[in-house]
């Protein structure tokens, strides 16, 4: 794909985000309590896998804005091959398709010189719609389930946080991660002023322990204030939400009055917020793994999205 074309999805994307932050609406917290949807991550429809990246947002702000009961997608063909087909008139929404390929040429001119060809990435767009607007689906693909009520006690968050291994430490009236200690705090529960608030604040700083040398080995050595800070800020808020999406707990914004920092961040870099997003999804990838004895870890995105972006 021309870098023109790539940088015109990403600037699209990009802008699409910043207006909604510009607004005081933040993308990967969705106003769920108004959705027609339960709570939840959206998958596809066909083959069960969840989409990841910058594609959870998009897939999630359509959901909302259209207001879909499902948050299951397909594509035209895999509709035709359920035995469905897309009402007429329906509109699908754009995700998008990130990988790298070795031209034809490289390959000749690394076989002719004795060096290993370069891999050229590309970026592509994907039309997607959701089971809301398709007939004839068999009732085993529409994916509607009902929202999870909040309670005091989560015991299947309760139950991923101490699985997770992570040195958990209950007290104090702040939230946070110590990278050199390896080790997280967190208020006790009654501290909340919502107690369902717990797991979100959890989850975030779990998010942030994801990142530690031994595991997915992010940059988490930023300063309060600087660039590198917000980006991880922006990571752990998005693990946090997909990870309680996936729970059926509904995300919200655990940090606020980092806003204005994001939206330097995204205003600076049309890639920013595609980076950011894959490394959430890797995130909270590795934790929801850690559900995997009870048969529930989770899948792998089919086709792959922006993840490779980190990569360039």
């Amino acid at each position: 794909m021309p870098e023109r074309k790539r940088d015109t999805i990403y600037q699209e994307v990009t802008d699409r985000i910043i207006a909604e932050l510009e607004q005081g609406r933040v993308p990967w917290v969705q106003p769920w309590g108004h959705a027609r949807a339960g709570i939840g991550l959206p998958r596809n429809a066909a083959t069960d896998r969840g989409y990841s990246g910058i594609n959870i947002l998009i897939l999630w702000g359509a959901v909302i804005e259209r207001g879909y009961a499902a948050q299951t997608w397909l594509t035209f063909r895999q509709a035709l091959a359920l035995g469905g087909a897309i009402r007429k008139g329906e509109c699908g929404t754009t995700v998008v398709y990130a990988d790298r390929f070795v031209p034809r040429e490289e390959k000749q001119r690394a076989a002719a010189e004795g060096d290993e060809p370069n891999a050229v990435p590309f970026l592509k767009r994907f039309t997607v719609f959701n089971v809301d607007q398709c007939d004839g689906l068999p009732e085993r693909v529409l994916g509607r389930t009902e929202p999870l009520p909040e309670c005091e006690t989560v015991p299947h968050a309760e139950a991923l946080i101490a699985a997770t291994g992570a040195d958990f430490r209950i007290g104090g009236e702040r939230a946070f991660y110590v990278p050199a200690a390896d080790y997280i705090q967190v208020p006790p529960q009654p501290a909340f002023f919502e107690p369902i608030n717990y797991y979100r604040t959890c989850f975030h700083e779990l998010g942030h322990w994801t990142g530690h040398a031994s595991r997915l080995a992010r940059d988490l050595a930023g300063s309060f204030g600087c660039k590198a800070y917000a980006r991880e800020e922006l990571v752990a808020e998005m693990a946090s939400a997909f990870i309680c999406a996936s729970l059926g707990i509904a995300p919200t914004v655990r940090h606020a009055d980092y806003l204005g920092s994001w939206l330097d961040v995204l205003r600076e870099d049309n890639r920013a917020i595609f980076r950011a997003a894959s490394l959430a999804s890797k995130a909270a990838d590795f934790l929801l793994a850690f559900r995997a004895a009870d048969g529930a870890a989770a899948d792998p995105e089919l086709p792959p999205d922006a993840a490779e972006l980190t990569r360039q």
